[in-house]
């Protein structure tokens, strides 16, 4: 399957294959027309304006997460893309450069802010971003740039999200959007990440992931290609 294909995705199992074949999936629409979930769900499973508020594909999130131990984070210029296990790897070991986060920090390359975070995480996965947020005294008074940080973990692929879960009311019922509750991949994927990450060269896992974003994308130029992926 290649994002050519004119397919509708009408079910969480419709999802998971897809994720499953070709690898890289983005939720939201981006700089590559085609290259979404949001392009190609079927009628009914995006959202609803209903009163049930009922949203399908942003309820199928944590079921797949869970269900593949798949990868899902902001990888993709800020945006949301699920990546499978098999394609990780070396997605994350050209992201680090080749570094685990201390040695990133050790030669420079991350800020003390960022390290402060990423370790407090770790030390807590999996932990809900709002209790990772008071834990380390983000908020109205206290400390500023959780967004920003967050976010180029995951970008670097330090971390990931390994679930979203939902507030609940006295009755039991659930409401509103998903809380992400964050973990590291080596956490939340263990030893068969840990394993490989590091198998190749940065540059040769470069290469080969964007091979396969060839593959799966025939229409867009290698320039295109190359921009997202930075």
């Amino acid at each position: 399957m290649t994002f050519s294909d004119k397919f509708k995705i009408r079910s969480m199992q419709e999802l998971v294959d897809l994720i499953d074949e070709v690898g890289f999936v983005p939720f939201f629409a981006n700089e590559i027309e085609g290259f979404s979930i949001e392009e190609h769900i079927g009628k009914g499973c995006w959202y609803t304006d209903g009163d049930d508020g009922f949203w399908p594909a942003w309820e199928w999130k944590g079921p797949v997460i869970n269900e593949m131990k798949c990868a899902y984070g902001k990888f993709l210029r800020g945006k949301a893309m699920y990546i499978s296990r098999k394609w990780f790897s070396d997605f994350a070991n050209f992201r680090r450069d080749g570094y685990d986060f201390d040695s990133r920090y050790d030669d420079g390359l991350a800020s003390f802010y960022d390290k402060e975070l990423y370790e407090l995480l770790d030390a807590n996965a999996p932990v809900m971003s709002k209790q990772l947020k008071n834990l380390g005294g983000y908020g109205k008074n206290g400390k500023k740039g959780f967004d920003s940080s967050i976010t180029r973990l995951q970008k670097q692929c330090y971390v990931i999200t390994s679930d979203f879960r939902y507030e609940t009311d006295r009755y039991g019922n659930t409401y509103g959007w998903g809380v992400a509750q964050y973990s590291t991949p080596e956490k939340f994927l263990g030893k068969k990440f840990t394993d490989s990450v590091y198998k190749h060269t940065p540059e040769e896992s470069y290469e080969r992931v964007i091979k396969q974003f060839a593959k799966i994308l025939p229409d867009a130029d290698i320039t295109q290609i190359e921009r997202i992926l930075k």
